[in-house]
């Protein structure tokens, strides 16, 4: 049997389906290069939103290596009383805490050395690093009630960016790609940044947390690079003009049509609509970099690192500007948050690093009308301990990772601000009031975009797969 033969033989209904979406890739990609405005274009499915939508985007700030809860927003005063004492293990089991401190003979409870303030009319409690943060109290709505199942770093973040520890799944703003395409031709529908944080270089960041998994590639995020270029091999070499570069593509989108006509391949259209992507961008993404239409006073709210490629303040500003574009779905990844030891040292600089730019983007979507149709998310993939990891001074101590709660908020895009959701216990160390799962978490997040969670599946190795696997609730108390 000649290798035709033997591929045709082995067509699935499934193969057969993913064919018949070859011609209207190529449909999509000749609409591409005849169009001269932006438009909406390229979901992977019809009928979305499921119903109207409260958000038109989404900035997800997520705070890689876990924020600690207890310095940040989980204000625990009376804890201050039982400085230095054994946490009770009918409190903190043993089989929670992982072996970085299982071993630790003594667990002494560590009570955060920073000063906490209500702030808003709501007098939502935070601590004294966030102090660009609190101006903007009455727009966030504090979640204190998170939790998780995975206790260390990469399968935690795993979880919350693709609603599992396995590696391999779709990410969400994958979904959210496939779910409602992009509202800008020029642009892709999904982009992530990252940076590190000055005082610590942070856990690795794969690129499997924003691809698209078992979707088609195209829904896969485009990470902007944080040096050089900002998309490798996305300009001309030296000596080959845009027109010489259009010949090319067209040439080799008549070759990829023939090949996928032969081998049926979905990745074939996928190329085929990358390239086209990537020509566009040639022209959008000098644009987009560009800060010199960006004003003082705006660069000013940023921070002084707003200008510097690479750091969060730069990203949080580029994310903004992303936003204004109609990128679907903006993820920036800030490492540094993993505090085993120098806890106190290493929140403040991570907070020095992230609090005015964070405050910025509030600032500087608000002021421009977009904050409302606009969903800010920031969080990490778990919490800290509330025993000290090592030795324990009045003014240091390290803590270990705490999946059992942990603090997110949300701002914008149709949520409630100057709430507190959620309550922990005397310890912060498990839920006592409204528990919110990472998969709950996820579902309203998709909800706000106009997207039951429950309906946006993909099928794949014989059963349905979705973001938020088998359950999730959205969260409607912290909605309007």
């Amino acid at each position: 049997m000649d290798t035709l033969s033997e591929i045709r033989s082995r067509l699935t209904r499934r193969t057969f389906l993913e064919r018949g979406t070859l011609g209207l890739g190529a449909m999509a990609a000749s609409s591409l290069l005849n169009a001269d405005e932006p438009r909406p274009t390229g979901s992977g499915v019809t009928g979305l939103p499921h119903f109207a939508p409260r958000a038109r985007r989404v900035i997800y700030l997520f705070q890689s290596g876990g924020p600690s809860q207890l310095d940040l927003f989980d204000f625990k005063p009376d804890l201050k009383k039982q400085f230095g004492k054994e946490v009770p293990t009918s409190v903190y089991p043993d089989e929670r805490k992982t072996t970085m401190t299982s071993g630790q003979k003594s667990f002494p409870v560590a009570p955060t050395v920073f000063k906490f303030a209500q702030h808003g009319e709501a007098g939502t409690w935070m601590s004294e690093p966030l102090r660009h943060l609190s101006k903007f109290a009455d727009d966030v709505c504090v979640i204190k009630s998170m939790h998780t199942e995975a206790i260390n770093h990469d399968p935690a973040a795993t979880m919350f960016q693709t609603g599992s520890v396995i590696a391999g799944r779709p990410s969400m703003g994958a979904w959210v790609s496939y779910g409602l395409g992009s509202e800008n031709a020029n642009l892709p529908a999904f982009v992530a940044l990252t940076s590190n944080g000055t005082a610590k270089a942070g856990q690795p960041l794969y690129d499997r947390l924003w691809g698209a998994g078992f979707l088609p590639g195209r829904f896969q995020g485009v990470k902007f690079r944080g040096q050089g270029d900002p998309i490798l091999d996305l300009y001309n070499p030296a000596g080959v003009t845009r027109a010489q570069r259009r010949r090319m593509l067209d040439t080799l989108g008549e070759l990829n049509d023939k090949q996928a006509g032969r081998f049926n391949d979905p990745a074939i259209a996928t190329r085929i609509a990358q390239y086209e992507l990537a020509f566009r961008m040639q022209m959008s993404v000098p644009d987009l970099i560009d800060l010199k239409s960006e004003s003082q006073a705006t660069l000013d709210l940023y921070g002084p690192q707003a200008t510097q490629v690479g750091k969060y303040a730069y990203n949080c500003l580029l994310a903004r500007r992303l936003a204004e574009r109609g990128v679907r779905f903006i993820q920036l990844f800030h490492r540094g948050w993993d505090a085993h030891k120098n806890a106190p040292k290493q929140v403040a600089a991570q907070c020095r690093d992230t609090d005015q730019a964070t405050a910025a983007l509030l600032q500087d979507l608000k002021q421009r009308g977009m904050l409302e149709d606009t969903l800010v998310v920031w969080g990490g993939e778990f919490g800290r301990t509330i025993y000290s990891q090592g030795k324990l001074t009045e003014q240091n101590y390290g803590r270990d990772h705490h999946p059992n709660c942990f603090t997110y908020w949300l701002a914008g895009g149709g949520v409630r601000g100057g709430m507190t959701y959620g309550e922990t216990d005397d310890f912060s160390v498990n839920v006592t009031e409204k528990p919110v799962h990472v998969h709950d978490m996820q579902a309203t997040i998709l909800h706000q975009l106009g997207i039951n969670h429950r309906k946006l599946t993909y099928r794949y190795q014989g059963r349905y797969f979705r973001l938020t696997d088998v359950h999730g609730t959205v969260v409607k108390d912290v909605l309007l």
